[in-house]
């Protein structure tokens, strides 16, 4: 099976590094022209040029409205519309008991995890989806279907994003919103939980390794395409088989 997105533009937050630069790859690779955006000029250009394709930058700041929306007119501007928004950034200011947070933390968690993707989508929705239907992929994570200790409000904003996945694809069809949910990615965002826990992690899994940000790409790509034409409202779990441990 050929995946391919051609004529497609793609959107993508966070785009600089990690899973987001990742996605971006995969989508030019596959023939999109792609928009990225984060909060650092240099570190976009960076990844613009190792990615190539058809691909601009725009720095934005994931958690402010006025970006989402001046960051989607630039890319129907500079692209001609825009078929795919990719809500991948996000931030975790706070590690510790879920009662132990204070408000700022709380607030800029749930800012630029919650509250930035509903917004982009908005953006997304206004100024190009409500005229030519097109696909939002929400980048969650395993955390919002499971408790633990340390990143307790983390997990709350990724369990809303869920939701939230679903509830815009009850409102917006027929534009498809989708979720992932993957599990420990070796990043740069994940770095102390991979330091730290990545060994005895990736050997309890089946498949006896740590996600890398291509696998995570290769799965956007799959859910951004016409080839999930019938997929919309879930979040699909990408996690190395951890969860069939039973003790996750």
């Amino acid at each position: 099976m050929q995946i391919s997105l051609e004529g497609k533009v793609a959107l993508v937050t966070g785009g600089s590094k990690g899973i987001g630069k990742a996605i971006a790859k995969g989508m030019a690779d596959a023939g999109a022209k792609v928009m990225l955006s984060s909060r650092k000029l240099d570190q976009l250009e960076a990844a613009a040029q190792e990615i190539g394709g058809e691909t601009a930058v725009f720095a934005a700041n994931a958690g402010d409205i006025d970006s989402a929306h001046a960051c989607v007119a630039a890319t129907i501007e500079q692209f001609g519309g825009l078929d795919i928004l990719v809500n991948n950034a996000a931030t975790n200011p706070y590690y510790g008991a879920t009662l132990g947070v204070d408000p700022g933390q709380f607030d800029k968690t749930f800012q630029v995890n919650l509250k930035g993707p509903l917004y982009w989508s908005q953006a997304a929705y206004q100024q190009a989806m409500a005229a030519k239907p097109g696909v939002i992929v929400n980048i969650a994570s395993v955390g919002g279907m499971r408790t633990e200790f340390g990143l307790g409000v983390y997990n709350l904003t990724k369990a809303a994003l869920i939701h939230l996945t679903r509830q815009l694809a009850h409102e917006l069809g027929p534009n498809r919103v989708v979720g992932i949910a993957p599990g420990l990615v070796d990043t740069d965002f994940a770095a102390v939980l991979v330091e730290n826990f990545g060994e005895s992690l990736a050997n309890a899994m089946p498949l006896k390794r740590l996600g890398q940000p291509e696998d995570i790409a290769n799965l956007a790509v799959f859910l951004a395409s016409d080839k999930a034409s019938w997929i919309t409202g879930d979040t699909f779990v990408i996690d190395g088989g951890a969860g069939v441990r039973g003790g996750n």
